[in-house]
């Protein structure tokens, strides 16, 4: 089975290659290696994905839909999962074309490319963010995500639907991963815990958001690579409950399925840094910030769509997950 991983040189395409390599199987990498965060970093990981057999790469930009063309003409693919973005919810506000070409358009001809060779399932990474304004929690995939508060939420949600449009038209399984905060080893730059790390550990104050009231649903990345997988192996059926009356907007009559994929136990941004302040060692000085744009307060994954339906809830506890990755960190920068 060769499978292709979009976003292979990210945080979450890299351990998804890395757990199908360690199984034995063939997996094509594809990445443009933007410089949205530093490009080393998305180096190393590549290297360590073409140290191992069964590995290939090719630099592609989604939005080059001849480049994208020329992996399909070279490759028969059974499964691929899309996990290239360009991702960050503030960023939106500075480069919002950035967001449509990758996002959209880029989806658009991956996605063209998937229906016309057949592939058997087409797993896509949505987002926590397509949940905008709405203030139910937890929150659950059969509800409304019409309001998202910044762009990269809408073009999340926009892939869901253009799947959507696919699975009814062609018969393409699709399913979307709604992510909830992930975090863990070889994580990204911008995201919370690799910026309080590297500033507590540099003796420099952080920067905490609405006033530290944030809660949010971290989820380590092993989990949710066990998720991302597991899912990847089912490939999305019609539901046959579905009632276009009354529609539950996370089935359909087609092959199309949403599910969140969080750790189900939202942490207090004040907790979750005196776990980070527990594991350095050190504490932390903190700058006090009103909320930003495009922010959430809460997110709190709903996930009993993935317990039922594939008998898997994250498990890793938010010491031991950030503890792996103060190690890690420790260990690459060596500091």
């Amino acid at each position: 089975m060769t499978w292709l991983v979009t976003g292979a040189a990210g945080f979450i395409g890299y351990h998804t290659a890395t757990a199908l390599l360690a199984r034995g199987e063939s997996v094509v990498g594809l990445d443009d290696l933007n410089a949205y965060y530093d490009p080393t970093l998305k180096q190393a990981r590549l290297a360590r994905l073409q140290a191992q057999a069964g590995f290939t790469f090719a630099r592609v930009d989604l939005a080059d839909d001849a480049s994208l063309a020329a992996v399909f003409a070279a490759h028969r693919f059974s499964r691929v999962i899309h996990l290239a973005a360009q991702a960050g919810v503030r960023y939106a506000m500075e480069n919002p074309k950035a967001y449509i070409s990758s996002n959209i358009v880029g989806f658009q001809n991956l996605i063209d490319h998937v229906r016309a060779q057949g592939t058997e399932h087409f797993v896509y990474a949505s987002t926590s963010s397509v949940y905008g304004a709405n203030t139910h929690i937890p929150f659950a995939t059969g509800q409304n995500v019409d309001h998202p508060v910044s762009l990269y939420a809408a073009t999340k949600k926009s892939n869901e639907l253009m799947a959507h449009s696919y699975a009814h038209l062609y018969g393409l399984p699709s399913t979307g991963l709604r992510f909830f905060t992930v975090y863990g080893p070889w994580g990204r730059p911008d995201m919370a815990l690799f910026k309080f790390v590297r500033a507590i550990l540099a003796d420099e104050p952080i920067e905490v958001y609405n006033e530290g009231r944030h809660r949010r649903d971290f989820t380590y990345i092993d989990d949710v690579v066990e998720g991302v997988l597991r899912v990847a192996a089912k490939p999305a059926v019609a539901d046959p409950a579905f009632d276009a009356a009354t529609p539950n907007p996370a089935t359909s009559n087609c092959p199309w399925r949403i599910y969140n994929i969080g750790n189900n136990q939202p942490v207090a941004l004040m907790d979750f840094i005196a776990t980070i302040e527990t594991a350095l060692g050190r504490t932390a000085r903190k700058t006090m910030l009103p909320l930003q744009p495009g922010d959430v307060p809460v997110t709190y994954a709903d996930i009993s769509g993935l317990e039922a339906e594939f008998g898997f809830a994250p498990t890793t506890p938010i010491g031991d997950g950030v503890a792996q990755f103060v190690r890690w960190y420790r260990g690459y920068y060596g500091v």
